[in-house]
C-alpha cells in the first residue's frame, strides 16, 4: 500500500466546496444550490443543464462553469473538472472578482491533489491565494494554502513542517467552530505520523480521535477512509486480524464520490493482508477484484488530458500578455494582426488539404488492415477446427485400439486359457502350470494396456483424479516428485473441457521430463468460478522467455498454445535459467 495515496484521499475529503462560495447569492443558481442539499448529486448535473448558457452574462457563466468543473470533480472526471474550472477562472479574472478568482484556485487544488502521477506545478495558485487570504483575511482561503503546503511536505517528507501546517488548520477551524473539518484534519495529523514520523501509536490516537465526529455528522466518506488507515496502521504493527477487520469496515461503506480509486486502495490493501496473514484464498480473490476494477479505469488518458489543457491555457496566456506589450503601437498591432490573418487563412488551407490527403491515406490503409485481418481470421479458424478434428481423432483412435485390445486379443487369451485347462489332467502339470503363468501375464499386461489408452478416468473420475494418477505413476517411474494442489472443484467441468484440459497438463509434464531437468513439480488448479487457472511450477534448469516467439515455438509449446487459444484462454511463461519455470494458464469456464 503507498502510504501518500491514502493520504491524497484524506485531503480530498477534508476540501468540501459545495454552495460556501462568495458568488452562492445568484438567484439563477439558488435550484443548484439547493440540488447541493439533496440525496443525490446527481441532481446538480440535471439542474445545471436547465440552464441556457447562451443567454446569461458573463457572470453567469463563469459560475456555471465553476459549478460544472466542482461536479465532475465529484465523479472523478478530472480532465473535464480541470478545463471547466481554468475557464471560469479566466472570466472571473476579466471581471476583476478576485474572492471569486481564489474559489477557482481552491477548486483547481482539489482537482489536482486527485492526479497522482501528473506533474503539474501548483505553486502559482498557491502563490495568488496566499496573498488573497492575507490581503482580505480570508480564512478559508488561507486554510487552502496552509492546507496544499502541508501536503508538499508531506509528499517530500518533510514530517515536522507537514504537522505544522495541519494544527495551524485545526486552529483555524476551531475558531470557526467547524468541528467535522477539525476531525477531518486529526486524521490528516495521524497520516504524517504513520507516513513520515514512523509513530504508530500516535497516528492511531488521532485516527480513532475522529470517528464519533465522523459517526455524528454522518461523513461514511471520510469515515471509510478513517477505517482504511487505522487498517493500514495495524497491518504495519503485524496486527493481520485487527487490520482485515478494519478493511472489511472500510469496504462496507458505500461511497458517494471517487468510488473507483477508493476501491483499487481498499482492494490493494485488503489482498496484501489476507496474505500476510496466509489467507491465500481471500488474496487472491481481492487481487481478482483489483485487478478488474483497474482495467475498468484508464486515468492515463485522463492526465495527459489535464497536461494538454493547462499546456493550452498557459499558451493563451502567453498570447495574451504579448497583446498587451503590442498594444503600446497600435499601427503595427494592426499591420501584424492583418499579416497574421493572412498566413493563418494560407496556413489553415494548406493544414486542410494536407488532412484530406492524410485521411484518404489512413482509410487506405485501414481497408488494407481491414483485408487482412479477415484472412487472418478464416485461418485462425481453419486452424481451430484443425486442432478440434486432430484432438476428436486421436481419442476415437484411443477409444478403437482400447475395445480391439479389450474384446478381440483379450477375448481370444481367454480362450487360450480356458483350452489349457482342459490339457491339465492329460499333460504334464509342471508344463502346463507355467505355460497357464505365462498367458495370465500376457492377458493381465493386455488390460492394463487397454486401461492405459482408454481416458475412462477422465469420464468416471474427473479432471483432478486423472492428475493426480497420472503425477503419481509419472513420480514413480521418472524420479519425479510431483504435487498437485486443488481449490474449488468440487464440481465437475463439461466433459471435453476436462479432456482438454488433462491432454494441456499431461503436455506440460512432459516438457519438464524432456527438457527441464527438474526434480520437483508443483500443479496447482483452482477455480475462480467464472476462471479456471492451472498453474505448473518446477525447479529446473529453466530458459529466456523471450527466445520463444510466435514463428519459433517447439512443438510441445506450440500444441499448448494453441489447445488454450482455442479454449479462448492465455498462457503466461516465467522462467529465468537456473531457477525454474512457471507456466499460468487461465481458461474462462
Amino acid at each position: 500500500m503507498k502510504i501518500k495515496t491514502i493520504y491524497k484521499l484524506i485531503l480530498s475529503a477534508s476540501i468540501l466546496l459545495l454552495a460556501d462560495f462568495s458568488f452562492a447569492q445568484n438567484t439563477n443558481f439558488d435550484r443548484v444550490l439547493n440540488a447541493y442539499d439533496s440525496e443525490s448529486i446527481d441532481n446538480v448535473l440535471l439542474e445545471l443543464q436547465k440552464i441556457d448558457t447562451s443567454t446569461i452574462s458573463i457572470y453567469d457563466k463563469a459560475t456555471w462553469l465553476f459549478y460544472m468543473a466542482d461536479y465532475q470533480s465529484y465523479r472523478d472526471k478530472h480532465s473535464l473538472a480541470y478545463r471547466n474550472a481554468i475557464q471560469s477562472k479566466k472570466l472571473f479574472k476579466s471581471l476583476n472578482k478576485d474572492s471569486d478568482v481564489a474559489d477557482c484556485n481552491i477548486l483547481l487544488l482539489s482537482i489536482l491533489s486527485h492526479q497522482n502521477n501528473l506533474d503539474i506545478n501548483s505553486d502559482t495558485i498557491i502563490n495568488e491565494l496566499e496573498t488573497y487570504a492575507l490581503k482580505d483575511n480570508d480564512t478559508s482561503a488561507l486554510i487552502s494554502v496552509y492546507h496544499q503546503l502541508a501536503s508538499n511536505y508531506l509528499n517530500n517528507d518533510i514530517g515536522d513542517k507537514s504537522l505544522s501546517y495541519f494544527k495551524k488548520i485545526v486552529e483555524l477551524q476551531k475558531l470557526r467552530q467547524d468541528t467535522l473539518k477539525i476531525a477531518q484534519y486529526q486524521m490528516n495529523i495521524g497520516t504524517v505520523y504513520y507516513a513520515v514520523l514512523n509513530n504508530p501509536d500516535s497516528s492511531l490516537y488521532y485516527t480513532k480521535k475522529a470517528v464519533p465526529v465522523l459517526k455524528k455528522y454522518e461523513d461514511f466518506q471520510t469515515l471509510a477512509y478513517n477505517y482504511n488507515n487505522q487498517a493500514q496502521q495495524y497491518k504495519d504493527i503485524g496486527d493481520y486480524n485487527q487490520a482485515i477487520a478494519y478493511y472489511l469496515k472500510a469496504d462496507s461503506i458505500p461511497l458517494e464520490k471517487f468510488e473507483a480509486k477508493s476501491k483499487i486502495i481498499f482492494y490493494e490493501n485488503m489482498s496484501e493482508a489476507f496474505r500476510l496473514n496466509e489467507d491465500y484464498k481471500n488474496a487472491t480473490l481481492y487481487l481478482n477484484k483489483l485487478i478488474r476494477l483497474k482495467d475498468s479505469i484508464n486515468d492515463t488518458k485522463q492526465n495527459i488530458a489535464i497536461s494538454e489543457i493547462k499546456e493550452q491555457y498557459d499558451n493563451e496566456k502567453l498570447r495574451a500578455d504579448n497583446l498587451v506589450i503590442e498594444a503600446k503601437n497600435k499601427q503595427t498591432r494592426n499591420l501584424l494582426i492583418a499579416a497574421l490573418a493572412l498566413l493563418l487563412f494560407g496556413g489553415i488551407t494548406a493544414f486542410l488539404i494536407q488532412k484530406n490527403t492524410r485521411k484518404k491515406q489512413k482509410l487506405a490503409e485501414q481497408e488494407k488492415a481491414l483485408e487482412a485481418q479477415k484472412l487472418a481470421t478464416v485461418l485462425k479458424e481453419q486452424e481451430l477446427t484443425a486442432i478440434d478434428a486432430m484432438i476428436e481423432g486421436q481419442e476415437k483412435e484411443r477409444q478403437r485400439i482400447a475395445n480391439d485390445l479389450h474384446d478381440d486379443l483379450g477375448g481370444l487369451m481367454a480362450t487360450v486359457k480356458l483350452h489349457f485347462n482342459a490339457l491339465k489332467d492329460k499333460n504334464s502339470p509342471e508344463l502346463f502350470d507355467k505355460t497357464n503363468s505365462l498367458i495370465e501375464e500376457a492377458y493381465q499386461k493386455v488390460r492394463s494396456v487397454a486401461h492405459a489408452k482408454n481416458s475412462g478416468v477422465i469420464a468416471k473420475q474427473g479432471l483432478l483424479k486423472a492428475v493426480e494418477q497420472m503425477a503419481e505413476k509419472v513420480s514413480v517411474t521418472s524420479q519425479l516428485n510431483i504435487s498437485v494442489f486443488d481449490h474449488g472443484l468440487d464440481d465437475r467441468l463439461e466433459n471435453s473441457l476436462e479432456l482438454t484440459i488433462f491432454r494441456i497438463i499431461q503436455e506440460l509434464i512432459t516438457n519438464v521430463i524432456k527438457h527441464a531437468n527438474a526434480s520437483e513439480i508443483n500443479i496447482h488448479i483452482t477455480n475462480h468460478q467464472d476462471t479456471l487457472n492451472i498453474m505448473v511450477e518446477d525447479d529446473g534448469i529453466g530458459f529466456n522467455p523471450n527466445q520463444i516467439t510466435k514463428t519459433k515455438k517447439g512443438m510441445g509449446i506450440s500444441s499448448i498454445d494453441k489447445r488454450v487459444e482455442h479454449l479462448n484462454g492465455k498462457m503466461t511463461i516465467e522462467s529465468e535459467r537456473h531457477k525454474g519455470t512457471t507456466i499460468i494458464i487461465d481458461i474462462p469456464i
